[in-house]
């Protein structure tokens, strides 16, 4: 399949692997890029820039595809050396920056300068028109169903991606709620040149993280998901467990006084706990409603592979079915 994406980024198939926290490293955007989709190194996860420029030298010696690295940009009282991590990503020789987070304008002339294409992830049109307008040569739509933060409009991507597709002249994928082939078809009818997916891959055999992350993935259901920091305007979608209901208690017990201290102990340090050390009630993490699709855990390509064989059935058979006549006896799983 050929897509706008696919051209930019040099890959086989429209399918991006989002940049996370604890989950993104070599091992995974390895298996990834060697599926044919784009695989992301997660750049701060790495503590400083030369951790970064070894896991880049790790992930080549595991494929010769092309990957990227995800750089997020936080708020400036807390920044990381940012020029130092986009030395490092340059001198990798990395071609795709997936950046998040805060606007990358101050960054852009480093990171084009250097040949790099770049993504953004925006969770609404006007962000999307403004990474256009800086120079991104991309843009990741999130809709609402997406995990991690999905913005404080809550526009679900039913009404987001035809929205982007009216707007935007650069190419964009569709983020949030992507899992198979049912998810690419669609997003490609709304507009989108492809799909990124981030939960779906931690469910994979390639994705670095311990066991009972995986099996609480394929065990959640659609339901399972909360939003948390809604107060503080800094919304995010994680799963539910126990330390979730407890940081919830105290959201409603401050209501609008809430700050961040109140809720440090659910929040702080907790993704090595999680995803490394499999303690399932640690704290919050970021999970898509998508869990609710995710149903086994598959190699990286066995997963793409499917997700591809899917969306052509679904395209050749059952789509064009309905126009000659034959689509409503064609069931699509």
């Amino acid at each position: 399949m050929k897509t706008a994406i696919t051209e930019l980024f040099g890959i086989e198939h429209p399918i991006i692997q989002g940049g996370m926290h604890f989950v993104g490293f070599a091992e995974l955007a390895a298996a990834v890029s060697n599926a044919g989709g784009l695989g992301i190194i997660t750049g701060l996860t790495q503590k400083t820039p030369e951790l970064l420029a070894k896991e880049i030298a790790r992930c080549r010696d595991m494929t010769d595809k092309p990957f990227g690295v995800n750089l997020t940009f936080l708020p400036t009282f807390s920044a990381p050396p940012y020029p130092e991590y986009i030395a490092a990503i340059v001198e990798g020789g990395i071609k795709a920056v997936e950046t998040a987070g805060r606007s990358p304008e101050q960054y852009m002339p480093a990171l084009k300068a250097a040949g790099i294409k770049v993504i953004h992830k925006c969770t609404s049109v006007r962000h999307s028109l403004k990474a256009e307008r800086i120079g991104c040569d991309a843009v990741s739509v999130d809709g609402f169903e997406c995990g991690g933060h999905p913005g404080e409009d809550d526009i679900p991507n039913m009404i987001l991606l035809p929205r982007a597709a009216e707007e935007l002249k650069i190419p964009f994928v569709a983020s949030g709620g992507m899992a198979d082939g049912r998810s690419l078809v669609a997003a490609l009818s709304l507009g989108a040149a492809g799909m990124n997916m981030g939960t779906r891959f931690i469910a994979t055999k390639e994705a670095p993280v311990h066991q009972n992350v995986k099996n609480a993935l394929v065990a959640a259901t659609e339901l399972d998901t909360r939003l948390i920091m809604r107060a503080l305007r800094n919304t995010e979608r994680v799963l539910k467990n126990a330390n979730v209901d407890r940081l919830l208690e105290i959201e409603h017990a401050k209501g609008d006084k809430l700050t961040i201290e109140d809720i440090h102990d659910q929040v702080a340090g907790v993704y090595p706990k999680v995803m490394l050390d499999g303690q399932m009630d640690a704290g919050a993490w970021s999970c898509g409603m998508v869990a609710g699709l995710i149903h086994d855990i598959p190699s990286c390509k066995e997963l793409v592979d499917r997700i591809m064989a899917e969306a052509e059935q679904i395209i050749r058979n059952r789509l064009i079915g309905f126009l000659d006549g034959t689509g409503a006896t064609r069931k699509v799983a």
